[in-house]
């Protein structure tokens, strides 16, 4: 069996021993040895990869397996892995991990919402090591269909709404991705799905390319929170218990920014060449107006989805800038923006879960309170805004360092204006962070609330470590994604 088929097998034994678990203590047994083997997996995997690629290994993709499915349409279970997926894959897996401890106190129904949890991680798993065009669709709707129970039945606030809005949005988005799949298939001779072959190919013609671009790339953008059909995810992320929140946040929407390269650009580059101006004026818009968004809410989590917005509109922003410091800095961010905003909403449903209140308005004094939930939230912040030594800082700026190399004036007023949202968004992180967490607390009952437990603790932990890492040590990371970005990149240079 191939190595990364074990990220789609591990997840399939979890939903068996979730189904057979009769206990509590059984189910969160599971889940740890579940999480934790997919942790050490993908850990493992990181170093395999880096092993390969210092001995010498020069295919695109490695561990690459490939297994028939259905022959008369080209349909074959191929999966492989770049720096890319690598990385992806290690921000999924510590999510997961994470969720899983963010979620140990949840009630009722507490193995249903496991099952759904854990088949939503399995479609996030497979779609990244997918390089087959219907294998990844179909894991990409796997990962999408559990976030209607999800935060429909453990949500809160108009959970129902919120959830038919996101479901009904994001199966629109799917529509014009199967659409955009199945022209680019039969555009490039309907002899193969693989995206490797595909691209080697390079036959599509271009008037095509024109149809089914603005199509795929719409498709996975909507997901990616692309203006102006990102309202799902505000609601979403308002309604979604605590660990659906920093899953769909900090991985799930990571699936747009990998489609819009991996598929849509990657596969159409003369199209991307020539429509990608358009898709770059509405990504730049998705990147001030989530900060200006954020600044007018009143609500933790309203606040933290439209920061979302803005820093996923920074990737897509990134990617459609087609140089490979500014594709490398859009992996970054993925990967910064999914660690700080999980950290960031698990945070707020602990503090939730103690005041019953994520409003603004109502909120002050938690630091005499709750102190390390509120040092926590501090450094959430000082991440979010881009402080030197955290992730953000590393990710926000390779990206305007990789947009600013495009010397025309179009490029370089659309990247000082994206740059505004630094500001922006410090302005709304500092206020926020003194209007809740400094002061007087003048709630009679926020006097008598408790710290962070344990379990609370350790994914917290878990959380600001990789954050820190990844801000203090980014050379190795944003080397393994460079050498992964310059074969897309290459095919976007006219």
């Amino acid at each position: 069996m191939n190595f990364l088929s074990l990220f789609v097998l591990i997840p399939l034994l979890m939903l068996g021993g979730l189904y057979l678990a009769k206990s509590i203590k059984a189910i969160r047994g599971v889940m740890v040895a579940g999480s934790t083997a997919l942790l050490i997996l993908s850990v493992v995997l990181t170093f395999l990869y880096l092993g390969e690629r210092q001995a010498g290994a020069t295919a695109e993709m490695l561990f690459r397996a490939d297994t028939v499915w259905y022959a008369p349409l080209h349909i074959a279970y191929s999966v492989g892995v770049d720096g890319i997926s690598v990385a992806m894959l290690l921000l999924s897996a510590v999510i997961v991990f994470t969720g899983t401890f963010a979620s140990w106190k949840l009630r009722p129904l507490t193995k249903e919402y496991f099952l759904w949890f854990t088949l939503l991680s399995m479609g996030v798993f497979g779609f990244f090591i997918s390089i087959d065009l219907f294998t990844m669709f179909m894991f990409y709707e796997i990962a999408l269909i559990p976030m209607y129970l999800l935060i429909g039945v453990w949500g809160s606030g108009r959970k129902e709404y919120a959830a038919m809005k996101l479901t009904l949005m994001l199966m629109g988005g799917s529509a014009f991705l199967l659409i955009g799949i199945l022209g680019i298939f039969f555009g490039a001779g309907g002899t193969t799905m693989n995206i490797l072959e595909i691209a080697q190919l390079h036959n599509i013609p271009f008037a095509q390319q024109c149809i089914w671009f603005p199509l795929t790339f719409l498709g996975f953008g909507v997901l990616g929170a692309l203006f102006p059909f990102h309202t799902w995810s505000p609601d979403g992320h308002a309604s979604a218990p605590t660990a659906v929140s920093m899953l769909h946040a900090g991985v799930l929407m990571k699936l747009g920014g990998y489609g819009c390269f991996r598929i849509a650009m990657y596969l159409m580059p003369e199209a991307a060449n020539e429509l990608g101006w358009i898709f770059l004026i509405l990504t730049g818009i998705s990147v001030v107006y989530g900060a200006f968004s954020a600044c007018v809410q009143t609500d933790l989590k309203y606040i933290n989805a439209y920061s979302s917005v803005s820093h996923c509109g920074l990737v897509l922003f990134a990617i459609l800038m087609m140089n490979q410091t500014a594709a490398t800095g859009a992996v970054l961010q993925m990967l910064s923006h999914g660690l700080m905003t999980a950290l960031f909403f698990a945070l707020i449903g602990m503090i939730y879960g103690r005041t019953h209140t994520r409003d603004v308005r109502e909120l002050n004094g938690l630091m005499k309170v709750m102190p390390f939930l509120s040092v926590c939230y501090v450094i959430a912040g000082l991440a979010n805004l881009g402080l030197p030594g955290l992730s953000g800082f590393v990710a926000e700026m390779t990206i305007f360092v990789g947009s600013f190399q495009n010397f025309d004036v179009f490029h370089r007023t659309l990247t000082i204006i994206a740059c505004s949202s630094i500001v922006i968004t410090a302005v709304y992180i500092l206020r926020l962070v003194g209007k809740i967490l400094y002061g007087t607390c003048t709630n009679k009952h926020h006097l008598a609330l408790t710290d962070a437990t344990w379990d609370e603790r350790f994914a917290v932990i878990c959380l600001i470590i990789c954050v820190a890492g990844l801000g203090m040590a980014p050379f190795w990371v944003s080397h393994m994604i460079g050498e992964s970005v310059l074969p897309v990149v290459s095919h976007l240079i006219p």
